[in-house]
């Protein structure tokens, strides 16, 4: 184990929460004077000591694991896949979810905004703009992976079909650049950072206020679809896994929309 690497770790996250070392000290009921030698590499943390400070922080459990490995222990939280059988009730959770969003489009990503599942109304969408699993695949990462926020503002992509383009690039890139603060990595900045002009990615440098929902108006050929977006996480994650799931769901703004994706039920 490297000795600085957890002092360098606390000292980057506490930074990152813009939190002053009293501020993180009266949060995680330990003093200023043993902050900073932590902080300092002078003292060494207990496990019960990392778990305190995580939870003051406000991490995720990804990077309350990472911090307890660089403090010498093991990690707190599993990490199972979404196949494994302790997550059924995840999963049977998340196909219920999207069921019952149907007809309107509902999918399933992880924290990296990586695609995981998907319900019918999203693939109706997908088809109406005629983007095949051919299509798909040559969006996808080299280990096949489909990254939403790639999706949606890739040429060859939705992005041609997005009447309020500028507005959605702004959003997403505000939300990605959020999400690299939040847990210090970049991973959904990464994946449309070559989409983005680079004026407006200076401009979005900090994270900035996201609203509540996302307006997406389509155009796909004399249909004109407008929606709303909305997120939904697992209130008390007890792993990884689940805590890095997200539903996002749209839901139609006005009756011509709701009734291009309820024609599917006919």
């Amino acid at each position: 184990m490297n000795a600085r690497a957890f002092p360098h770790a606390l000292k980057a996250w506490r930074q990152s929460r813009r939190r002053s070392q009293l501020d993180l000290a009266l949060a995680a009921s330990v003093s200023q004077r043993h902050l900073s030698f932590l902080e300092s590499g002078k003292a060494a943390p207990s496990r019960q000591m990392v778990l305190q400070l995580a939870d003051a922080l406000e991490l995720p459990l990804r990077e309350c694991n990472d911090l307890l490995q660089a403090a010498g222990f093991a990690p707190a939280y599993a990490e199972p896949t979404l196949d494994d059988a302790q997550l059924a009730p995840v999963r049977e959770a998340l196909t219920c979810m999207l069921e019952h969003h149907a007809p309107f489009p509902a999918l399933v990503v992880d924290r990296d905004w990586q695609l995981l599942q998907i319900n019918d109304g999203v693939q109706r969408l997908l088809g109406a703009c005629e983007l095949t699993p051919e299509r798909l695949a040559r969006l996808g990462d080299a280990q096949g992976r489909l990254n939403t926020l790639r999706l949606t503002l890739h040429p060859d992509g939705l992005s041609p079909f997005i009447e309020n383009r500028d507005q959605v690039l702004a959003h997403l890139v505000s939300r990605s650049r959020r999400d690299q603060a939040l847990s210090l990595r970049g991973h959904s900045w990464q994946a449309i950072a070559d989409l983005v002009p680079a004026g407006l990615a200076a401009q979005h440098a900090l994270p900035h206020a996201l609203l509540p929902v996302l307006p997406l108006v389509l155009r796909i050929g004399d249909t004109r679809l407008s929606l709303f977006t909305t997120l939904t996480t697992f209130g008390t994650p007890l792993d990884v896994t689940t805590d890095e799931l997200r539903v996002e769901s749209f839901y139609p703004m006005d009756e011509e929309t709701r009734a291009w994706f309820r024609g599917a039920q006919a």
